[in-house]
This record gives structure tokens, sequence and C-alpha cells, in this order.
């Protein structure tokens, strides 16, 4: 079933091209230019390299299973979705450099960079059907309990400095119960809880060959999928230059524990409310009163 689902969405991407900025550079899915009168950019297979491994474990790609569940998410990441895939490409060095030095700092691989890229595409204000919020989508649960602040002022779910700390301290806990990265990835779709009960129930401690609830089923596959895609741009038909890229905004900050009225605020700082909440996507409303002893870091640009 899931090779007609990818034959199928191979057909269906016929057509979808990619356009650069840089003199209108038209390139198809395996990275071969085009000239500008070319109506369509064919869609081809998409390279899966001999071995991959992610968050330091190989990926048993001699399993036909295996490849067969990459090779469908490969293609739902640079074709189906293919202008969501370019956002992020020009917008992770945003957040991957803090992500990169937390994840280190904490004992856990930097490949979990990729996990936050699943889970949310990289948008700090993302939010779920079900109510997770943030870059890492933490739920309301999980959030108290690593001690993310919630209220109707603000929401440190949505806070990347403060909920990459989190999800590192859950991925370590989850590490030092499954003694496995991979099996703590995929505890963080459906919980500790969950996934243990499954691995009793089939008693099988490899996450390939565990029998999952669809989503976490396909989970583990999407991250590996980003993570070949965000690290090869240029195997699967992207190509930019530096200038193609968001620019990192120029920061300062300063520590209130109580803010007021936040236009006012902003404006007395010499910005305005809409690049306040931008760049602070934690604060929930117009004013920021704070309880009178927990510090606040806002952002500002220079």
């Amino acid at each position: 079933m899931r090779f007609f689902q990818s034959v199928l969405l191979t057909f269906a991407a016929i057509g979808i091209y990619a356009v650069f900025t840089n003199g209108s550079i038209y390139l198809n899915p395996a990275g071969e230019r085009l000239n500008d009168e070319s109506p369509i950019a064919i869609a081809k297979q998409l390279p899966i390299p001999a071995s991959i491994t992610l968050f330091g474990e190989t990926i048993p790609l001699n399993d036909p299973d295996v490849r067969e569940r990459l090779d469908y998410e490969l293609n739902l990441i640079v074709y189906s979705k293919q202008y969501q895939t370019i956002d992020i490409m020009k917008s992770m060095h945003r957040f991957f450099p803090y992500m990169d030095q937390v994840l280190q700092q904490n004992g856990v691989p930097t490949d979990f960079k990729y996990l936050a890229v699943a889970e949310s595409s990289l948008e700090s204000t993302a939010t779920s059907p079900k109510g997770a919020k943030g870059v890492w989508q933490f739920m309301e649960a999980t959030a108290k309990e690593f001690n993310l602040e919630m209220n109707d002022e603000v929401d440190e779910r949505s806070h990347t400095e403060k909920a990459t700390e989190a999800a590192s301290k859950y991925l370590k806990n989850a590490f030092r119960k499954f003694n496995n990265w991979t099996l703590a990835a995929a505890s963080y779709n459906c919980g500790m809880t969950g996934l243990q009960n499954q691995i009793d129930a089939q008693q099988e401690w490899n996450y390939y060959n565990l029998f999952l609830n669809p989503e976490t089923a396909r989970y583990i596959y999407r991250i590996i999928a980003y993570k070949q895609v965000l690290e090869n741009p240029g195997l699967y038909g992207y190509k930019f230059s530096m200038p193609d890229r968001y620019n990192n905004y120029n920061l300062r900050e300063t520590m209130v524990t109580s803010a007021g009225d936040l236009p006012t605020f902003a404006r007395t700082n010499g910005t305005n409310y809409k690049m306040l909440r931008t760049l602070n996507p934690w604060l929930r409303k117009n004013s920021l009163i704070g309880n009178g002893s927990k510090a606040y870091i806002i952002k500002l640009p220079n």
C-alpha cells in the first residue's frame, strides 16, 4: 500500500517546479537546470543513500519496509511540501545554532533539531489541533512538568530558548528509560508510557519492528527525511546562496519583571508592538504585568 502511495504522490508532483530568486533559475528535484521556457519539471525518483544514521544510530535501510517508508516521507517533503521545505531552509539558521548548543550541553544528539522541524516546521507560534504549541510542540501537561510558564500573559512553549531546554531534558529522561535515542524520539510523539506499553505487549525493543499508531509509525521516518533533505539540499533540487536566506535579526536584550503596556514599552525602546511580538512570540497579550518577582528577558531590535 505504501508503495502505491509513493507512486501516486510522485505522479501528482509532475508539473511542480522550484523557482529561485537568483536569475529565475528553474530546477527539478534532481537538481537539473531547466531553461526558462520549460513548462514543467518532471518528477524523478529521489535518491536514498546506502546508509544513513539518525542520533548516531544506523537506519536499517536493508529492510524493504523501512526503505519504502522513508521513500514516502522524502517524496512528501520534496514534492507535496516543497514550498514549506524552502521556507524551512531559508529560516533554519535562526534556530539551529542555538539548538545545537543546548542539545550538546545536555548530552543530547544534535540531530534532534530535526525533530523540532518535523514537529512545527520551526514555527514558534505553531499550534496543533490537540493544543500542542511552539517549535517543540509541548502539550500543557508536559510543559508544566518541565517548568514552562503558561498563563494569560505568557506562554513559554513559544519561547524557543526555554522550550529547547525543556525538550532536551525530556529527551535525556527518555533516553535513560529506553537506552536508545530512536525510542526516546518516538516517545516524544506518543509518550513514554504509551511507547513502553507497546514494547511490553509486542516484546520488541526495536522501533523499526514495532507496530505503532499511524502517527508514531511515520514519526521517525519524517525526521530522517528532513535530516536528509536539509543536510543535502542540492541532491534534492534545492539550491540557495547566502542572500536567499532570511536575515538574522540584530538584537539586544533587556530584563524586566514588568513591562506594563507593551505598545508603550515598545515605543519607549525604539521599536513597535508588531516587532516586539514577532521577536517575543511567548507574549500573549498587549501587557506584561508579571508577579513582581520573576524576571523576563525581552528581545528588542538594535
